[in-house]
């Protein structure tokens, strides 16, 4: 497993296990699990409600916390100035930590950009006071960047986008490649993905995807694992099953050749799943981070 290298210097396992939407009672059985396996980066957020979970299964798992990459993120309610650097004293106590390796924004909040500005300040007096180590943002488009840049005295580290071949977002991936911003992918396998128009599809049902696994005798999650890391993005697959934390976990034995990235790349609805970021408000999105 080759390390990612940020625009500050810090390493990165380019995998990391994503506990978005995992209950806080299942959230210890698999950060557990996934340091097993042997991964060595955890992604949650204020906003997922697991933190404290996390930081107990870091701790009960006899793993260095220096081998450890935690990563977390301030919600929009916890924007500003003042507020951002309280967020972090927040994340910090539920996880037991002193430091945290890479902090980001959530969300852009187009709305009151001048919080999220304020709130990016915070993180950057933060990593100049040794608190975190990178940061960076979530779900931020081009032009959320560019008024972001206008500003910023330090260029975010990563950009945690929802990133599965369905939904590529290639604008902002390549603004971001051009800024020095490294892609990390939420949503990486992609699943069954709603729209919001109430339809759906499943990349995992896809049969030119399904035809590579068989190439290479894999399943159609770890090609896609597979395409994103050759292509240089960090990556946030999810599961609560040991099964699938382990599946995930194994893409480092084989490469995709040249025409199966290519076929894949050529698979890109521009259908996005998530939330539209222009969409996120406090008034719609909004809500109190509990202080423990």
């Amino acid at each position: 497993m080759t390390m990612l290298k940020l625009n500050n210097g810090v390493e990165m396992p380019p995998i990391g296990l994503g506990v978005f939407q995992t209950p806080p009672e299942e959230t210890r059985a698999a950060v557990e699990a996934a340091l097993q396996t042997g991964y060595r980066h955890i992604d949650t957020a204020a906003a997922y409600g697991n933190e404290r979970q996390v930081g107990e299964a870091i701790h009960k798992s006899g793993v260095a916390r220096d081998e450890v990459f935690i990563e977390t993120k301030i919600w929009i309610s916890d924007y500003g100035y003042g507020q951002t650097l309280h967020g972090f004293d927040k994340s910090a106590a539920k996880l037991g930590v002193d430091q945290i390796d890479l902090l980001i924004l959530h969300q852009a909040l187009p709305s009151d950009f001048d919080k999220t500005l304020e709130a990016y300040r915070a993180l950057e007096t933060l990593l100049a006071d040794g608190k975190v180590r990178a940061i960076g943002v979530s779900n931020f488009m081009a032009d959320h960047l560019t008024a972001l840049l206008e500003k910023a005295k330090v260029v975010p580290a990563v950009n945690q986008l929802e990133v599965h071949p369905y939904f590529q977002q290639r604008e902002v991936q390549a603004f971001g490649a051009e800024h020095g911003i490294l892609t990390q992918a939420w949503s990486p396998i992609g699943g069954i993905t709603f729209y919001r128009d109430g339809s759906h599809g499943s990349t995992l049902e896809n049969p030119r995807i399904g035809e590579i696994a068989a190439t290479h005798g894999k399943t159609p999650a770890q090609v896609m694992l597979r395409w994103h890391l050759q292509q240089g993005r960090s990556v946030i697959p999810k599961s609560t099953k040991l099964h699938r934390i382990a599946e995930n976990f194994d893409v480092f034995d084989f490469d995709l050749t040249a025409d199966e990235l290519g076929a894949i790349d050529a698979l890109d609805t521009d259908r996005r799943g998530g939330p539209e970021p222009s969409d996120i408000t406090l008034e719609n999105f909004g809500r109190p981070i509990p202080e423990a």
